[in-house]
């Protein structure tokens, strides 16, 4: 019996109500949600994002199990994989390779641009067009004219330029680094990575007007990205915090690890407690700043009394 995608979609809407990481208040997303088709966007053959047995990806193809695909297309939790190497393996069968480009989840889609809150008529960029199903949410949002997204690969930026034109929708797809960002277009109200960095790129930081958003997930040294919200305060400077642990793939010339060290992160840092930390970037690099170890600092030294040569230790 075939699946009816108006019921999935509405469905998923439901589970996403019902969570603290889903719509909230933000009736606009939910609206777009329910209008934009995220099938419309999803490649017609797929691999599911959880290893079989022998360690392979099961492929999902919309033409042998219509049902599941569906299916995999609207479920909350799952990013379905559009790309393994670059390119290099062909979606023909089940495989194995490093995930390099995808579909978004639906929850993790809507817990960005709740996070982002565009507001319409402002610009904004993306940096990762992937498959153009959060460049239609942003233009809904947004309106026409107004959303520039950077797609490094060339291939998969013309189909995403396509899947667009395929509803109406004009946002600029630019084939290209998008750590350069697009200066072509900029100041621009909202900036959005949907790839993860190791250090927020500078040229970000100077496209971004005074006031504007940024949102791009950063690797952290805890074991997963964390989705850090920055308010630019001009001149290329910003402000902010971290809002959620999210899992992104890497844009491409950020692969290579570096030492945390070396990206703002202090060593003492606990990851029970990423929620309290603020984050500076700029045009010196980026900081990571624990409120507690700045207190600590800030204290007068507690001297030991005469005859004792202790040193005052900093709790951790």
């Amino acid at each position: 019996m075939p699946v009816d995608t108006a019921t999935l979609r509405r469905r998923c809407t439901e589970e996403m109500d019902a969570t603290p990481r889903g719509f909230g208040d933000a009736a606009w997303l939910r609206d777009a949600f329910l209008t934009v088709p995220r099938e419309h966007f999803t490649p017609p053959r797929v691999w599911w994002p959880s290893p079989r047995e022998d360690g392979l990806y099961s492929l999902i193809d919309r033409d042998e199990r219509p049902n599941a695909w569906l299916k995999a297309v609207y479920s909350t939790g799952a990013p379905l994989i559009t790309q393994m190497d670059d390119g290099l393996i062909p979606p023909t069968s089940p495989a194995k390779g490093a995930f390099t480009s995808s579909i978004s989840s639906s929850g993790v889609i809507i817990e960005l641009l709740r996070h982002l809150a565009p507001e319409p008529g402002e610009r904004v960029l993306e940096l990762g067009t992937g498959t153009g199903y959060t460049t239609a949410l942003l233009t809904a949002r947004t309106g026409p004219g107004t959303v520039v997204s950077v797609e490094v690969d060339p291939a998969i930026a013309e189909r995403a330029r396509q899947n667009l034109h395929g509803l109406g929708l004009d946002p600029l797809v630019v084939t290209g680094d998008g750590e350069q960002g697009y200066p072509t277009a900029g100041p621009f109200d909202r900036i959005i990575a949907t790839a993860s960095v190791r250090e927020i790129p500078r040229a970000w930081l100077e496209q971004l007007r005074p006031g504007g958003t940024l949102l791009a997930p950063l690797d952290s040294p805890f074991g997963c990205d964390l989705l850090v919200r920055l308010t630019s305060t001009g001149r290329g400077t910003t402000h902010g915090r971290f809002v959620a642990k999210v899992h992104f793939m890497r844009v491409r010339g950020q692969r290579e690890p570096r030492p945390y060290a070396e990206l703002g992160w202090t060593e003492r840092v606990e990851a029970a407690r990423w929620q309290e930390l603020r984050v500076e970037a700029g045009p010196h690099g980026q900081q990571i700043i624990d409120p507690a170890l700045e207190n600590h600092r800030a204290q007068p030294e507690r001297r030991a009394p005469s005859g004792n040569s202790q040193t005052p230790v900093i709790p951790r």
